[in-house]
Parts: structure tokens; C-alpha cells; sequence
């Protein structure tokens, strides 16, 4: 049996030839020198012919001559030198190529078709006689007898077998069933055996084939004459079985139409067999059509014969295919869509997506198909079959990857608490990189997967552009792409976890500064622009974008931006230095460019104050000339009070430090105050009156709190002692005309009396028109002695107005 396999493998070499000589030794002798049209066309429609013919061919134009006694022949020098390499076409160019071929060689069939058509019209042979022919198909006939009858009996007896798989399949899942306390484990023990079930019944069908062509093979060789070697067309017909018969097993495999237990995909009996069917007719239409009958017929009649009916067979394999592709295209779609509707987010929209596009992918699969059937009949199917294999794994593969990607990355990474703890945002920034870096590794293989599915359909040799030059480079530009983002992400959360290290609270350092928190955020900002910078810089330079002009053009821009914004540049530096003087910081209370308020916000180019109204004033630090920081160490309430000439100075400097007494009592404002009330003494005697001036020392920014309680309880103790704030005092001057005379003042005199038990008041109210008696006495001294003259000794002070 194992030489009946052997031989079957290596038939198909030597197929044609023997078919050949014997269609020649059957011809007269004189006919051999003359070599007709059919004859050349057979000759080079047998590959080892057509490749002994070119190999004797340019032997003949190198020089080469067989030696004697059967010795190699001598080559020359210029034999022994290498050709040189062709340039390899492009797609276009293939394709361009193939498709001329194929109309030429369709064109000539037909030609030839008719020709032959004809002839056995008129009775005449083609390629085989009546004996030749019997004698030729007999092998043939037996092959395929023998090998289906084997098939059939093998086939039935692993029915029985698959059954009792079926069987035992569908009694572990009752057993998982009945007993959910088991859990996960159980049910993955049920699958693991469910799969190790469906590889063995896969495996007994494909023991099944094999038996059944050693088989066929044992009974063609028994038939054939001689008994040496197989015949062609046995071995052509066992060929085409055993490629038709595994597609049909894997199909079989895939929908298990008897055994619900062992199908692949979950569906209804209905329907797996509707579409089982459907593909067992078209993989034994095509698969007999292109690798049996073709080849037999252009064996036994003409080969442009054998080649006209595997495209007749191929184009209605097509035209069934199309037709029934779009007849279900809407019933498929919607049966993709349910089943998208209910499974994980991951896998229903790749269904989502498949069920849109199935029956283009279908339609293309099957055109495919039929060109592939034409250009190269003998290889169409093994090539189909291989490509088909290669791009389910490929896609299987693929979405694998990125199912466990998006499994374990999605998952938010966990730090441990002292690292959250030291580096508060480090969790949040490694977490926001999973979603980048699901995307571009989503995107790598994706391309990988297209690039796969184009080697495996011959439209791009990926092996062949991964040794060439311009693959190593685009694998070494991407290599390096990769390395310079992850070198660039690394640098910036160093440089930002540092920094919040020294931003974040600790029990050894406390709260940093306002200070250390501007500069700090100064510097992030600047790294970040640096590292952003440089990153791109560096990338554009590794995808081939040459950045010489790009840094001298910015050169050149910032030489000009440095002549057109001298204001800007002044802000950037006077910033800079504000910022490492300390002279402000956020939340500090300043006075700059005559704005008095609350920082609220710093950068490297300007500060924002909030003023007491509430308005935002945004100020360039290159109008800021002078900085009065009012929360700077500690402060000071300079208070300044003024007293009536007639105090006691002593007196009323008692009365500030009572006040400060009772100040310091207060359990808001007396922890504020860091020292003792400073009486720096009498700073100003004047009109008004005596100012006295103090200075309390307090925390930074709260001076304006204890000035507001100071002088709260500074006039509650002036009042309870007596102590007059002295009013405005004004000097009348009522002038005097020529002669020396003053004009009349109309004065008011108001006398107000106390009864005996306060409980009512008596006034009278006199009014005199006054008029000096000469004109150089001086009228206050008149009005001054008329008062005087009508006050009485028991009358309250008067007051004038």
C-alpha cells in the first residue's frame, strides 16, 4: 500500500509522457520528421517536455556536447557564469501578462477545439484509439470502482463510529449540566473533550479517504500493465480523489450534519445541511471537473478539448456559486446580526462587519476561483486550498491576539498603595497609555494579517520583499519609530513622576511651596514641549523627511520672532527670573503694574491677579517693574489714629493697648498675631489734631483681619473713655468792602435746658441780626461778646452754627 502511495505521488511527472511516445509510435515512420501544429502543441503542453526541451535548447547554445561512455558534458566558462537576475514584475505587469495569455490561449482552444470537434466528427482519432483507449481507461475504470466501493464501506462503518462520538459528547454536556456546582472547570473539561472529539472524528475521516485511495491505488496497479508502475490516469483520477475528498472532510467537520455534537458552528440542523450540501456539490463540481475530467479528456481526445471543458465546468461551478451567494445574501445577513446582537463586544462587531460583507468576499472567493482554473488548471485547486487554509488561520490567529490584548490590557493596571501614594497621577498616566497602545499594536498586526492574506493569494511576496532592501528598511524605520515613542514616553513619566513626587504631601516635607508648585509646573510644561519636539524631530528624520531645512527654517523663524516679539521675549525672561527670585507666587497677594489683588495663576509669560472686585487682570511680566509682595514671611498692621488736641496722649496710648489686649483674646485673630503691639508714638501734630502709630505683627496675609478687629475694638474703648476723634475744623472770614465794614451774619444761638426730673426739655431759640460797629473791629470778637452778654448762669453750653 505504501508504494501504491508512493507511486501515486510521483505519477503525475511522467503522466504525459508515456501518452505521448505512444501516440507516436503509432504514427508511420516517414510522418516522424515532419512535426505538425498538434503534435508541437502537445510537446509543449507537457511541462517535463517543455523543461527538457529548453534545458537541451540552451545547452545546444552554450556549446555543450554529450560526452562519450554517457559523461557529464564540459560547460565553458561563459555556461558556469550566473545569468543575471531579470527585474521582478510588478503586479500590473503579471497581471497584464496573464490576462493576454489566457485570451490567447482561450482563443487558440477554441481554434483547436473546433479542429478536433470536427475530426471526431468525421471519424477519425485524436489522440487514443478503441484498443489503445480500452486498454488505457481499464486501469482508470478499476481505480475508481475499487476506490468507492472502499470509501463507502469505510464511510459507513465511521458513522457507527461518529454516532457513539455524538453520543458520548452529548453525555458529558448533560453531566455539566446537571451538576452547575462545578463551575468554570467543569465546563472547560466538557469543552476540552468536545474538541478532542471533533480532532478525532476529523482524523478517522481522513484515515477513511486514505484507506480507500490505497485501495483504488493497489487495484490500478494490479490492472495496469506490466505491474510496474502506476497509470497516468488512475493516478490522475486517485490525485483529484484525495484533493476533493479532504475539502469535502473539512467540510463535513465544519457543519456535522448527523452529529449536532460535533459541529463547529452553532446553527440548526436545517441549515447546516442546506449549506453543507451546497459546498460538497461545488468542491466536487469543481474539484472532479479541473483535476479528473480535463485532464482525462485531454489524455484521451486533445488537450485544447480537456482545457475547453474544465473552463465550461468552472464557469457553471461559478455561476451556481454566484447564484446562490446572492439569493441568501439577506438571510445570512440577518442571522449574522441576531448573533452579533448577543455575543461580546469584541466578536459582534467583527459579525457586524462580516455580515455586510460576506457575499462580496463569497463572489470574489469564487472569481478567484475561476480565473485561477484557467490560468494554471492542474495547480488551481491545491492552490485554493492552501490560500483558503492560510488566510483562516492568518485571520484566526489575528483575532486571537487581539482578543487577548484587549483581555489583558484592558484591564486598568494597579500600582501598590505606597507608589499611589508618593506618585498620585502615575496610575492614572500608565492607564491612559493602554488605550495607545492597544490601538497601534491593533494596527501592527492588522497590517501583519493583510500582508499575510496577500502572500497567501500570490498578490505580494512577503518573503521575497522581506529579504529585499526596501522591506528591511521599512522594518528597521518602524523598529526605530517604535523605540524613539517608547524612549520619549519613558522620559516624560520619569520627568513627571518626579515632579509629582515633589508636589505630593509627605509627612517628612509637608506641603510644598507655592513657590516649588509654580516652578515645578514651569518646568513640566517646558520638558513636555522639548520631548514633544525632539520626538517628532527625530521620527520625521526616520521615515526619510530630512529635518536640515526644517531646523534651519525654524532657526530663521525664531531669529525673526525674536527681532518682531522683543515683548515677548522680555516677558519669557522677566518671568523667569520673578519665578526663581521667589518674588511671587500663586495665591500670594501682590501689587504689580498698579494692580493690587490675588494671584491666581502664573506661566512663563504672564501672571493673572483677581482684584478685590472680582475683576481678572492679565499682566505681562515685562510691564511689571516693581513686585510689592504682601504675604512674604509675616506682615504688618500700621495703624495711625488721631486724637483731639485737648487728650491725654498717655491716656489714649492705655487705651490702644487695651484694645490690643482685648484683641489678643479672640480666638480667630489672636492666633494671627505673632508679637506685642509696637506704640511708635506721636508722628504728626497738625490742625486736625495728635497722631499716634502702631504696628502689629502678624501672619502673611492677615493684616487686613486684624485691622479690621483693631479698629473695631479701638472705638469701642475711645467711646467708653471719652476720648473725642477730633472733627474738621473750619475758619470763617466774612470779609469787609472798601470802607471797612463787614456784612451783617445771620447767627443762630440754640439754649437747651434740663427739667428737674429729665423727663422734658424746654428751648428757645433767639436770633439776632448782628452788625459790627465800625468798620475795623473784628467780627468774631463782636459775636463773642453778644453771646456772652445774653447767656444766662444756669444755661447749658451753647452751640453755634
Amino acid at each position: 500500500m505504501l508504494s501504491c502511495l508512493s507511486l501515486l505521488w510521483h505519477a503525475p511527472a511522467t503522466a504525459a509522457l508515456p501518452l505521448l511516445s505512444q501516440t507516436q509510435t503509432q504514427e508511420p515512420a516517414a510522418a516522424s520528421p515532419a512535426l505538425t501544429p498538434a503534435a508541437l502543441a502537445d510537446l509543449l503542453d507537457n511541462p517535463e517536455a517543455r523543461q527538457a526541451l529548453i534545458d537541451q535548447l540552451r545547452a545546444q547554445a552554450a556549446g555543450d556536447k554529450p560526452a562519450a561512455g554517457g559523461t557529464a558534458p564540459v560547460r565553458t566558462a561563459s555556461s558556469q557564469a550566473p545569468p543575471a537576475e531579470p527585474a521582478e514584475p510588478t503586479l500590473l505587469e503579471r497581471m497584464t501578462d496573464g490576462v493576454q495569455r489566457f485570451l490567447t490561449g482561450v482563443a487558440a482552444d477554441m481554434g483547436q477545439g473546433v479542429d478536433d470537434m470536427r475530426a471526431l466528427a468525421s471519424g477519425r482519432n485524436l489522440r487514443l484509439d478503441s484498443g489503445t483507449a480500452g486498454a488505457a481507461l481499464l486501469p482508470l475504470a478499476l481505480a475508481a470502482v475499487v476506490t468507492l466501493v472502499a470509501f463507502l464501506l469505510l464511510r459507513m462503518i465511521a458513522m457507527r463510529i461518529y454516532t457513539r462520538i455524538d453520543h458520548w459528547v452529548a453525555e458529558l454536556g448533560c453531566g455539566a449540566a446537571a451538576s452547575p456546582a462545578r463551575g468554570a472547570p467543569a465546563s472547560m473539561r466538557v469543552l476540552a473533550r468536545r474538541a478532542g472529539a471533533i480532532v478525532g472524528a476529523l482524523a478517522i475521516d481522513v484515515v477513511v479517504v486514505m484507506l480507500a485511495v490505497m485501495a483504488g491505488g493497489a487495484a490500478a496497479l494490479w490492472g495496469t500493465p506490466g505491474r510496474g508502475a502506476l497509470d497516468a490516469l488512475a493516478a490522475v483520477f486517485l490525485q483529484a480523489f484525495v484533493a476533493v475528498e479532504i475539502v469535502k472532510v473539512l467540510i463535513r467537520t465544519v457543519f456535522a450534519v448527523r452529529h449536532p455534537h460535533l459541529r463547529l458552528l452553532p446553527m440548526s440542523d436545517e441549515l447546516a445541511r442546506y449549506w453543507c450540501g451546497w459546498l460538497l456539490r461545488i468542491a466536487a463540481m469543481a474539484g472532479y471537473g479541473t483535476l479528473l475530467v480535463g485532464p482525462v479528456m485531454a489524455a484521451t481526445l486533445s488537450p485544447a478539448l480537456g482545457r475547453l471543458a474544465t473552463m465550461l465546468i468552472m464557469l457553471a461551478v461559478y455561476i451556481y456559486a454566484v447564484r446562490v451567494i446572492w439569493h441568501n445574501r439577506r438571510a445570512v445577513r440577518e442571522r449574522l446580526d441576531r448573533r452579533a446582537a448577543g455575543a461580546a463586544t469584541f466578536m459582534g462587531s467583527r459579525l457586524r462587519f462580516l455580515s455586510r460583507v460576506w457575499h462580496v468576499l463569497g463572489i470574489g472567493y469564487f472569481t478567484i476561483l475561476l480565473v485561477v482554473s484557467q490560468v494554471d488548471p492542474t495547480n488551481a485547486l491545491p492552490f485554493m486550498a492552501r490560500a483558503t487554509a492560510q488566510t483562516l488561520l492568518v485571520i484566526g490567529v489575528g483575532s486571537l491576539l487581539i482578543l487577548l490584548l484587549n483581555t489583558v490590557l484592558a484591564k486598568p493596571i494597579r500600582l501598590s498603595d505606597d507608589l499611589r501614594r508618593r506618585l498620585p497621577l502615575l496610575e492614572a498616566r500608565v492607564n491612559a497609555y493602554v488605550p495607545a497602545t492597544l490601538k497601534g499594536v491593533g494596527w501592527i498586526i492588522r497590517i501583519v494579517i493583510v500582508l499575510l492574506i496577500l502572500d497567501a493569494w500570490q498578490a505580494f511576496d512577503l518573503s521575497r520583499w522581506l529579504a529585499s532592501d526596501a522591506g528591511a528598511a521599512a522594518i528597521k524605520v518602524v523598529l526605530n519609530i517604535v523605540i524613539v515613542l517608547l524612549i520619549a514616553t519613558l522620559a516624560w513619566t520619569v520627568i513627571a513622576s518626579i515632579i509629582e513626587h515633589r508636589l505630593s504631601q509627605s509627612e517628612e516635607r509637608g506641603m510644598p511651596s507655592a513657590r516649588e508648585r509654580t516652578l515645578l509646573a514651569l518646568f513640566r510644561n517646558a520638558a513636555l514641549i522639548v520631548i514633544v519636539t525632539m520626538t517628532l524631530m527625530v521620527l520625521l528624520s526616520q521615515i526619510g523627511i530630512d529635518v536640515g531645512p526644517l531646523i534651519a527654517g525654524a532657526g530663521v523663524v525664531g531669529l525673526a520672532i525674536g527681532f518682531g516679539a522683543q515683548k515677548l521675549v522680555q516677558d519669557i525672561i522677566t518671568g523667569v527670573f520673578i519665578q526663581l527670585e521667589n518674588g511671587m507666587n500663586e495665591n500670594d497677594v501682590v501689587q504689580v503694574a498698579g494692580v493690587f489683588g490675588t494671584v491666581e495663576k502664573m506661566t512663563i509669560r504672564s501672571v493673572g491677579i483677581r482684584t478685590l472686585d472680582g475683576g481678572y487682570h492679565l499682566v505681562p511680566f515685562s510691564s511689571v517693574d516693581v513686585v510689592a509682595n504682601h504675604m512674604r514671611d509675616f506682615s504688618y498692621h500700621l495703624g495711625e489714629y488721631t486724637i483731639a488736641h485737648r487728650e491725654s496722649i498717655d491716656d489714649a496710648i492705655e487705651h490702644l493697648r487695651a484694645a490690643f489686649a482685648e484683641l489678643m483674646t479672640d480666638s480667630v485673630l489672636g492666633p494671627e498675631i505673632l508679637e506685642e503691639m509696637t506704640v511708635a508714638g506721636v508722628t504728626a501734630v497738625n490742625d486736625k489734631g495728635v497722631t499716634i502709630r502702631i504696628l502689629i505683627k502678624t501672619t502673611p496675609g492677615m493684616q487686613w483681619a486684624v485691622q479690621r478687629g483693631y479698629n473695631r475694638l479701638l472705638k469701642k474703648h475711645f467711646d467708653a473713655a471719652g476720648i473725642e476723634l477730633p472733627y474738621p475744623h473750619t475758619v470763617v472770614y466774612f470779609g469787609q468792602d472798601k470802607r471797612g465794614y463787614a456784612p451783617p451774619a445771620n447767627v443762630a444761638l440754640q439754649t437747651e435746658r434740663a427739667d428737674e426730673g429729665d423727663d422734658a426739655r424746654a428751648a428757645g431759640h433767639t436770633r439776632r441780626r448782628l452788625k459790627p460797629e465800625a468798620a475795623g473791629e473784628d467780627s468774631a470778637e463782636v459775636l463773642g461778646n453778644e453771646l456772652e452778654a445774653r447767656e444766662e448762669p444756669d444755661a447749658a453750653p451753647a452751640r453755634t452754627s
